[in-house]
């Protein structure tokens, strides 16, 4: 009888401190990961640059993404500034969320240990580590998507109305972060048909209440694209190839190899262990409620890589249940030493990745632009710098100078440095590629001078431009070196008389 009291009265204790020293590892990393941003001394990355332009024109959607990233980085600019933190934060703080939600699934289906270790898995997975030092569309995704399934398990099991509702406003916030969510919608119709109690639910209100849901929150970005031509729906399109379908076995080659170094080599060995024996994991409904959320997504990605192409990204989801799927299968069993080495070698990927000039150095090596990983977020506040006095200049003589590019990288971190009154893309080309192509193109109605920064370095290819003008004139070339190897290369021009495309 004093066992029996012993044994129900540490558990709960047990599990708290569990949780406390998880709490810990999340305050620990995310601390980690500060300290390693303010070392790497980034510039924004083209994303995050062009994402904060569309932070300061909210709308309901945009040439290539939901709206949801622009209000995360409004709300985020309101209350840490017009800093480059406030780029950063929202994955910041979105990334240990999920991994606190991965925590908080992994307790309610099994228990307090598998909380913990799926919870660590997640949060140190080396696309993680990636991913969380960088603005993108994935941090607001893997946190509705990690909500979304444990609202998910609830409503499967008790069916009531608040529950579904629940489910349905993540997945409609999801849908507005980026359209990937539109599998977990699909795929809750397949845990619905999997779970005995969600069999039971389908033809019941609660459910398609969720639904309509979903699609209330979804209906803004809707319209927005019907009023604009459909153009995230199109550019989703050119990116997967869907007009051009084909066999690429490399493909696919390349998108598994991706998935294995995003979830880690060892991580991804233990997932793979237990889809060895699936009808195991199909027999055990908590088991199959994460295979669910594993597979069809997966295998839809896989095929779209096999006939199109994918990005590494694009199955980014499926480590949300795979983290929690990991740590059930080897918690119990023989397996735990296996995924504790699999933890501490994602572990040693991350901190190889924020210290890898650290690593060239002691090894004797310097940085290139073929080893340094973080060139992209590199040379741009040089490239602003050669800008800004030509930009200064003109303005002072023509105030109604617009700032114009051609090309989406380079424009968005001249916006976000130089922050002009005015700026413009060259769109001769009908078919346009990016969100500046879309809302602001050059156009006849602009009658003043314009400052040209072109990334082109073909003088035909510069004509092009230069002979729609009535006068062309050359004030410079920049040349920022970052490496041997690695040049951030412009011209700038100075254009007036616009005679139109």
């Amino acid at each position: 009888m004093l066992a029996t009291t012993s044994i129900l009265t540490d558990r709960p204790a047990a599990d708290r401190t569990l949780a406390r020293v998880f709490f810990a590892c999340v305050a620990l990393v995310t601390a980690y990961r500060l300290v390693a941003l303010g070392r790497l001394d980034l510039d924004p990355y083209v994303d995050e640059a062009y994402y904060r332009g569309w932070a300061q024109a909210l709308d309901w959607g945009y040439y290539s993404k939901p709206p949801l990233i622009a209000a995360l980085l409004a709300l985020s600019e309101s209350l840490f500034g017009d800093t480059l933190f406030a780029l950063k934060a929202p994955s910041l703080i979105l990334y240990p969320a999920t991994a606190l939600l991965i925590h908080r699934l992994g307790c309610t289906l099994f228990d307090a240990r598998v909380g913990l270790w799926a919870g660590l898995a997640f949060l140190t997975l080396p696309a993680v580590s990636a991913l969380g030092l960088f603005a993108s569309t994935d941090a607001p995704l893997l946190f509705c998507w990690a909500l979304g399934l444990l609202l998910l398990w609830h409503a499967l099991e008790q069916g009531r109305l608040g529950q579904w509702l629940g489910v349905g406003l993540i997945a409609g916030l999801g849908l507005m972060s980026k359209y990937t969510m539109i599998a977990f919608v699909g795929t809750t119709f397949l845990a619905l048909l999997a779970h005995p109690a969600g069999r039971r639910q389908i033809l019941r209100p609660a459910p398609w209440a969720g639904l309509l849901l979903t699609a209330a929150i979804f209906a803004p970005n809707l319209w927005w694209n019907w009023r604009h031509g459909f153009p995230t729906f199109q550019h989703t399109a050119e990116i997967t190839r869907v007009g051009a379908r084909g066999w690429h076995p490399e493909e696919l080659g390349e998108f598994l190899a991706a998935q294995w170094l995003s979830f880690g080599p060892l991580l991804g060995l233990g997932l793979l262990l237990p889809m060895l024996k699936p009808q195991r994991l199909w027999a055990e409904p908590r088991l199959r409620f994460l295979l669910i959320f594993v597979l069809p997504l997966f295998a839809v990605v896989c095929a779209q890589a096999l006939t199109g192409r994918a990005n590494g990204n694009w199955a980014a989801p499926v480590f949300v249940a795979a983290s929690v799927l990991v740590a059930a299968d080897a918690a119990p069993g023989g397996r735990r030493r296996l995924l504790l080495a699999a933890i501490a070698l994602n572990v040693a990927l991350g901190l190889g990745l924020y210290h890898w000039q650290d690593i060239l150095a002691a090894a004797g090596k310097p940085l290139s632009g073929r080893s340094d990983p973080y060139k992209r977020a590199r040379g741009w506040s040089e490239m602003v710098q050669a800008v800004a006095p030509r930009l200064e200049a003109q303005r002072a003589i023509a105030p109604d100078t617009i700032l114009m590019g051609d090309d989406r990288e380079l424009l968005a971190q001249l916006i976000y440095g130089l922050r002009p009154a005015r700026y413009a893309r060259w769109q001769a080309d009908p078919h346009i590629v990016d969100h500046y192509g879309l809302t602001a193109p050059l156009t006849a109605a602009d009658t003043g001078p314009v400052l040209f920064v072109s990334i082109r370095r073909d003088a035909a290819a510069l004509a092009e431009v230069t002979q729609r003008f009535d006068s062309a004139e050359h004030l410079g070339d920049i040349d920022v070196a970052l490496y041997p190897d690695f040049h951030r290369r412009a011209s700038i021009w100075l254009l007036k008389g616009f005679k139109g495309y």
